[in-house]
C-alpha cells in the first residue's frame, strides 16, 4: 500500500454506511479530538470520496490522503483536524 500510515491515527470505520453518515460520523468524531491529531476513516460508498473532500474544504480541517482500492469497494481518508498554532 502505498498511502502513509501513522500509528497515532484514530480509526474510524464506516463501512456499510451511506451518505451522509461517513462524514456525520467523522464531524462527530473530530469534534472530540485535539488540534493536529489526525483520523484515518474507512468507507465503502463511492459517494465519500467527493464528500470528504467537500467537508475538509468547508471546516478547513486537512485532507491528508484520500486512497481508492475499487477492486475491495474501499476508500481511505486521512484527516488532520484543524486548529492550533
Amino acid at each position: 500500500m502505498t498511502e502513509m500510515q501513522s500509528d497515532d491515527d484514530i480509526m474510524l470505520d464506516t463501512s456499510g454506511l451511506k451518505c451522509p453518515l461517513p462524514v456525520l460520523k467523522a464531524k462527530k468524531m473530530l469534534k472530540t479530538m485535539a488540534a493536529g491529531a489526525t483520523l484515518r476513516i474507512i468507507a465503502t460508498d463511492p459517494g465519500s470520496v467527493r464528500d470528504f473532500a467537500h467537508f475538509c474544504d468547508a471546516t478547513g480541517d486537512a485532507l491528508l490522503e484520500s486512497h481508492e482500492d475499487t477492486d475491495a469497494g474501499l476508500y481511505t481518508f486521512r484527516i488532520c483536524k484543524a486548529g492550533g498554532a
